[in-house]
């Protein structure tokens, strides 16, 4: 099982499949990742079986994300760009909020303290009103 440096143990496929995914009542994946060819193989097969949807309107642009990866802007100048981007791609008008209830967000980063995935979330319950949002 994979760590990252100083953080919590990586789940399985297995385990965010079956005991975190299945368990949570959630009818359907949203993945808003940056690639959606950048799943590890383990993941890949389940993904399929859930039938997910990839979402582009709500990834941070290329330029912004590897800004913030190279350390060229801090977290806090991300968050604010990218909840800009939201905005100026009007993603409350262009997302069929239907297609949120019940849905899972699925992302690469283990937690969601420094994850497009917490604040893409965050903002269409800021603006749509009554979503909740359960980290799994």
């Amino acid at each position: 099982m994979k760590r990252h440096p100083g953080g919590p143990r990586r789940r399985s496929a297995t385990e965010f499949f079956d005991e975190q995914l299945g368990s949570s009542g959630a009818a359907r994946m949203i993945d808003v990742r940056m690639s959606p060819r950048s799943l590890s193989p383990g993941f890949a097969r389940p993904c399929k079986t859930w039938g997910v949807l990839h979402v582009l309107l709500r990834r941070p642009c290329d330029e912004l994300f590897t800004s913030y990866r190279g350390g060229d802007i801090t977290w806090d100048d991300y968050c604010e760009r990218y909840l800009e981007l939201l905005a100026e791609r009007e993603v409350t008008h262009e997302l069929d909020q239907a297609l949120f209830v019940d849905a899972v967000l699925l992302c690469s980063e283990d937690t969601p303290e420094r994850c497009h995935r917490r604040l893409a979330a965050e903002y269409l319950q800021r603006h749509w009103g009554e979503v909740e949002i359960v980290h799994l």
